[in-house]
């Protein structure tokens, strides 16, 4: 590989950065993630990878299979959807991943002739929130012949529908910058984080902080958690006891149940709390 290397890949991401770099950090890869635009980040990997793919040139690992990988590791561990794009000297296309539904994604020959499932699209718009009839037709001219559209021309196509949802990629973070020149790229812009894998317990740390920023987050840890888990010791330890008392295995089961429940939420809340400001960072807010 050298200065001008035609294989290249960028992970976006619908979330902001500090919604992304706790998850990111799981992958256990160097990266740069920068924001993107309004509710977008990106994450520019370094590409080892696919350059040697840890045992030599030959080796190496096509990269659409590592960052649909990537994706898919993202998606699931997250409440967001992430589109990876990716380019080499003979393909490029796309892959969304989102949740557990199976990814989607769509490949054109390095001339621009299409590869993909018409439906793929559809589905790509569907899972987005494009409009259905301006973002779609713009998305199926993607996949129709066009001689003056090669496989670069059609990403940079894909790229100016998504800026309609929010999405501003840096300069020079696109598929026309030579692959292994975007990680510098991204490296020069000022609000660019590292992002590389520092340990098991740096993991769960940021496996936990992924959770507490998702939905479920308020009633983990903060007064709503405590709330929740005060309400489910109260409630269960009279039912454990009148269980007990008549001889209800069922319902003392039960309320045991909620009462352990709840004195873990507290722990936790109490751990996470105490663990927080012990490195200084702030509780969540009230």
């Amino acid at each position: 590989m050298n200065a001008t290397s035609p294989v290249g890949a960028l992970l976006l991401c619908r979330a902001e950065p500090e919604t992304v770099r706790p998850v990111a950090h799981l992958l256990r890869e160097r990266m740069l993630l920068v924001p993107a635009g309004e509710g977008w980040s990106v994450l520019v990997p370094e590409g080892r990878p696919w350059r040697d793919g840890g045992s030599g040139g030959a080796d190496a690992d096509p990269v659409d299979r590592v960052v649909a990988g990537w994706a898919t590791a993202l998606a699931v561990g997250s409440t967001w959807p992430v589109l990876a794009l990716w380019w080499d000297g003979d393909r490029a296309g796309h892959t969304l991943a989102s949740g557990f539904r199976r990814p989607v994604g769509y490949v054109w020959l390095a001339d621009g002739t299409p590869v993909g499932e018409d439906e793929a699209m559809s589905t790509f718009a569907e899972r987005l929130g494009l409009d259905p009839v301006l973002d779609v037709q713009a998305l199926e001219g993607l996949i129709r012949p066009d001689p003056d559209a090669d496989a670069r021309v059609r990403l940079r196509g894909l790229l100016a529908v998504l800026t309609r949802i929010g999405l501003a990629l840096p300069p020079g973070l696109d598929p026309e910058t030579p692959g292994d020149r975007l990680y510098a790229a991204a490296g020069e812009r000022p609000e660019a984080e590292q992002i590389a894998w520092t340990g098991w317990r740096e993991a769960v740390t940021a496996e936990l902080d992924a959770a507490e920023n998702s939905r479920l987050g308020p009633w983990m840890r903060g007064p709503r958690a405590r709330v929740l888990g005060g309400a489910q010791v109260a409630a269960g330890l009279p039912l454990a006891l009148w269980g007990i008392g008549c001889r209800r295995g069922g319902w003392a089961f039960a309320g045991a149940l909620l009462v352990a429940h709840g004195a873990l939420g507290l722990a936790y809340d109490r751990f996470r709390t105490e663990g927080r400001g012990a490195s200084g960072r702030s509780d969540r807010p009230d």
